[in-house]
């Protein structure tokens, strides 16, 4: 995001090339999740004649984000090349992706709407407010028409709205946020202070990227602010100008959503000229920060596999829509179980080179350890130019 949402003051035209993930050969890009199975041969046959769409039009199978960012453009190209794979076309459905205005209220909006027509499949939506009541009723009403309801990249409250949903699909964002302040202590042992940028409080993975940085990162970090930028990329970059002019001794920026990368990069780099003050952590790997490693302004990213959100998103959706029980099975093996809910699509952390101080021993076995040149291979291989 949208883990959760995510161009800059340099003008970027994201071009995600359609990329081999299908079955033993392709199904999911090697470093991807353990958990990510791959595609099997049933799931890529049509759909049983029972999910044909009424009045002769397609059924439509619908990824709602929480707002407009690069990083959805990995996704769109999961969700375009499943809609292939899986031959949605001849089953009578076909995958769209919808782009939400970074509220609340736009998803609810949204929602209502597609309460209101017939040709709803299934949902997957990038929660914009986890505990938000309204976003629940509006859920629900959607299940009980029969649409069939995933969260991808940010979840709702588990603790109350659970049941809004069947799975989730994405980042295991506490497990993230763990893996980042690691990252963080790593590259400044002896701490300090922290202000994290995100884009939005409310959001789940927000939250849980939050508290999980503190709790990897240990008691030599102090949490100092946390700034919301409501997805606004002009706001995202006055927030860092306010941080450090409010905050003096803050020594650690915090990038929670993918653009707010290159909003740090500009202003304590391009602005401020005071890379040498500042360790730099953050989210995502969009292009421009990308770059921004390459010329270490950046000190590790944790990447997420959006690609495989969109992809894997788009077949569970149409595993529940036309009940291939075996296909939601091998996905989710451990579903009615505490947790067997969430279908996490594996964590990369991201460093420049290898005189980082970060190295893979720090890390756990679920998590994939790469130099930047490593990292972008792995991108041109699949045809992505951010994850």
């Amino acid at each position: 995001m949208l883990s959760c949402l995510r161009p800059w003051s340099v003008s970027w035209c994201i071009a995600v090339m359609a990329s081999c993930f299908v079955g033993c050969d392709a199904s999911v890009p090697k470093g991807a999740s353990s958990n990510t199975p791959a595609a099997g041969h049933d799931a890529a046959q049509p759909v049983a004649a029972h999910a044909a769409p009424e009045a002769g039009g397609k059924k439509r199978i619908i990824l709602l984000t929480n707002g407009n960012s690069p990083f959805w453009d990995a996704c769109r190209a999961g969700l375009q090349d499943a809609e292939k794979e899986f031959k949605l076309a001849e089953a009578g459905f076909t995958a769209v992706m919808e782009t939400n205005d970074g509220t609340p209220a736009g998803q609810i909006d949204k929602l209502k709407q597609y309460a209101s027509q017939g040709d709803v499949a299934a949902i997957g939506i990038s929660v914009t407010k986890a505990d938000n009541a309204a976003i629940a009723d509006e859920l629900r009403v959607l299940q009980k028409k029969g649409v069939k309801i995933l969260t991808i990249d940010s979840d709702m409250d588990r603790d109350k709205y659970r049941d809004v949903r069947t799975a989730f699909v994405g980042t295991d964002n506490l497990d993230a946020g763990r893996v980042l302040g690691k990252c963080a202590a790593g590259v400044r042992p002896d701490g300090g202070e922290f202000v994290a940028f995100v884009g939005l409080t409310e959001a789940q993975n927000a939250i849980e990227r939050i508290g999980g940085f503190s709790e990897g990162a240990g008691e030599k970090f102090t949490k100092t602010d946390v700034m919301a930028d409501d997805v606004q990329l002009d706001r995202a970059r006055e927030n860092v100008r306010n941080a450090i002019r409010n905050h003096p001794k803050v020594n650690t920026l915090v990038g929670i959503w993918s653009y707010n990368a290159p909003a740090i990069v500009d202003v304590v780099v391009g602005e401020l000229k005071r890379r040498d003050d500042f360790s730099i952590v953050v989210f995502d790997a969009e292009p421009n920060t990308i770059i921004a490693m390459q010329e270490h302004q950046v000190d590790a990213m944790v990447v997420q596999n959006p690609y495989a959100m969109g992809h894997q998103g788009v077949r569970l959706m149409l595993a529940l829509a036309t009940d291939k029980k075996d296909v939601v099975t091998e996905m989710l093996p451990q579903l009615g179980q505490p947790n067997g809910d969430l279908f996490d699509t594996g964590l990369k952390v991201i460093v420049p080179d290898d005189k980082s101080p970060l190295k893979a021993d720090l890390f756990g076995p679920k998590v994939e350890f790469m130099l930047l040149e490593k990292f972008r291979a792995w991108l041109d291989q699949y045809g992505l130019k951010q994850s």
